[in-house]
């Protein structure tokens, strides 16, 4: 296929579409062609669990940089979404890093523009600002250091008591560790939708239908439901919290793509989605996540694209509080 034509199509879609035999058995191709061209699979939880399966690893937003930032493979296949895969190619410019579909973005990201985020941080020169991983290269360039909601709170508390800072840009998370820190940071006014749209009044009836059942959720989320649960955690954290926890029921407010682990995990047992405040669905899935699929998994391992690249000096910049996180997250 001609470089053009497949350029002409990312344009327009954001990922190759191609007729697959289907009777092509996809798990073991996607295998062939990873060894074939000495690929990894970093997946995150949020995907399908098909995906999950497939992948050489599976983890957060933090685990995930750490194992881009290890591997000694000469292509990165990053499934999961845009922000990620940039992530990757900053840790690791000289690698090949593509992603089954352009468009699979982050709301979170999305909700903080490179320019309005310069004006922003301009208001307060005397502050450092502190950048969830949740967001773009270009604000990644504007920070002096990256977290992830795993190290957060460490992060926070690596700067002096002093120090003024910024967070950007989840508003929730910053609200929720400035609660847990002391802190007075300035919040960039942020949010994951996925995380914005759980329904306080559906949670208490579902604990009320379900009193034995625990109810954990992302600090990604509103005040109002983080004070209803009894456990707060990333999504590594709640992973972890289930396997320790002598409930055998427990009510998950973070995207639905962590049961798929919480149930490998635990096959004893029951994990109910937190429901959201759509009527039409019970569960709060990430349209972005879910654009990754195991046909456009094999396209784009077999066609080496979509390519994710960046300018020289995004990387460079970026990069510097990326490596901070990493060296304090050890």
């Amino acid at each position: 296929m001609e470089q053009l034509h497949i350029d002409k199509m990312l344009d327009e879609k954001g990922y190759i579409e191609e007729t697959i035999d289907p009777s092509l058995k996809l798990v073991e191709e996607i295998k062939r062609l990873k060894k074939e061209k000495n690929a990894v699979i970093l997946s995150h939880f949020y995907v399908e669990g098909a995906l999950q399966d497939i992948a050489d690893y599976v983890g957060d937003s933090l685990g995930l940089a750490q194992a881009a930032a290890s591997t000694d493979a000469e292509m990165i296949v990053f499934v999961g979404v845009h922000f990620m895969a940039e992530t990757a190619k900053i840790i690791n410019p000289d690698k090949k890093v593509i992603l089954p579909d352009l468009k699979a973005s982050c709301s979170l990201a999305e909700s903080a523009p490179a320019d309005k985020f310069a004006e922003f941080k301009a208001k307060y020169p005397d502050h450092k600002v502190i950048t969830y991983v949740n967001a773009t290269a270009a604000l990644k360039t504007m920070s002096d250091i990256v977290c992830t909601s795993a190290n957060a709170k460490k992060i926070v508390d690596s700067f002096p008591e002093d120090q003024k800072l910024i967070f950007a840009p989840d508003k929730n998370l910053g609200n929720y560790i400035n609660s847990i820190t002391g802190r007075s940071m300035v919040l960039w006014d942020g949010a994951c939708m996925v995380h914005e749209q759980y329904s306080v009044e559906k949670i208490i009836d579902l604990m009320d239908a379900h009193p034995d059942a625990e109810f954990i959720a992302h600090p990604e989320c509103e005040k109002p439901v983080l004070l209803l649960a009894k456990h707060i955690g990333s999504t590594t954290a709640l992973l972890n919290y289930v396997q320790s926890s002598d409930a055998k029921k427990f009510i998950v407010a973070t995207e639905s793509g962590i049961l798929h682990q919480m149930t490998k995990a635990c096959p004893d047992k029951v994990f109910i989605p937190a429901p959201s405040n759509d009527s039409t669905c019970a569960c709060n899935d990430c349209e972005y996540m879910k654009l990754n699929s195991l046909q456009k998994l094999y396209i784009c391992l077999k066609h080496e694209q979509p390519e994710v690249t960046l300018p020289q000096d995004v990387i460079e910049k970026a990069r510097i509080p990326i490596q901070r996180m990493l060296e304090i997250s050890k």
